[in-house]
């Protein structure tokens, strides 16, 4: 028997738009994959306390890619938590989560001065309540990862599809930097056995995600 833990898919309301950060916790650690939009850090705090974990008890971050409304509280984040916070994402989102290079997407923002610790890579398994595999999903962008949880068959895609209504409705064409590489990216998860899927855009999908990957892949 596995260690037990919760998964909490949070929401976030920016001007009627709602974005879906996830939350990871048991008595020994808590991880929060991707954080908001700018602006939203006592949003996200409420949420966080709402749902059981406060920010002081964070450990990681995992970072699905650069976009604005995944890095945008990182700042706040680590000024609460400083060294202790350890942060994970793509060696090629790398420099723009660091602010050394201008946001793909939104070039002229002010930089966000984040932090990468850990440089994640296709395949990998972070050693978290019983292996969270890395699945290097480009298109949205160059360094896009989804995360699997391979005990409980959850796949947390990130931008690499939006759902609607409870169905996935595959890549979002016009915040995707390379539309064809996205589709691409989709045939990797044909490999998993995907029970559930929450999209940062949409929330969760439960039924039949096999084929409504696999129905994707087809077109």
């Amino acid at each position: 028997m596995g260690t037990q833990y919760q998964l909490k898919m949070l929401s976030l309301n920016y001007h009627g738009l709602l974005i879906h950060p996830v939350l990871l916790m048991d008595e020994n650690v808590t991880i929060l994959i991707d954080t908001g939009f700018p602006g939203q850090f006592e949003e996200l705090l409420e949420a966080m306390s709402q749902a059981g974990s406060p920010v002081q008890k964070l450990d990681v971050v995992l970072l699905t890619h650069q976009d604005l409304d995944h890095i945008g509280n990182l700042p706040d984040i680590l000024k609460f938590k400083r060294d202790s916070l350890k942060v994970y994402a793509h060696r090629l989102e790398k420099p723009y989560i660091q602010a050394e290079l201008p946001l793909l997407k939104d070039p002229d923002h002010a930089p966000l001065k984040g932090r990468v610790d850990h440089e994640l890579v296709d395949g990998q398994v972070l050693p978290f309540f019983d292996g969270i595999t890395v699945i290097h999903t480009p298109g949205h962008t160059a360094g896009h990862v989804s995360f699997y949880l391979n005990r409980e068959k959850i796949l947390v895609a990130g931008d690499s599809m939006y759902s609607e209504n409870g169905t996935l409705g595959g890549v979002h064409a016009p915040t995707t930097h390379d539309v064809e590489t996205a589709k691409c990216s989709l045939r990797k998860y044909l490999d998993f056995d995907v029970q559930t899927v929450i999209c940062y855009h949409g929330g969760i999908v439960q039924e039949n995600v096999n084929d409504q990957i696999r129905k994707l892949c087809a077109l």
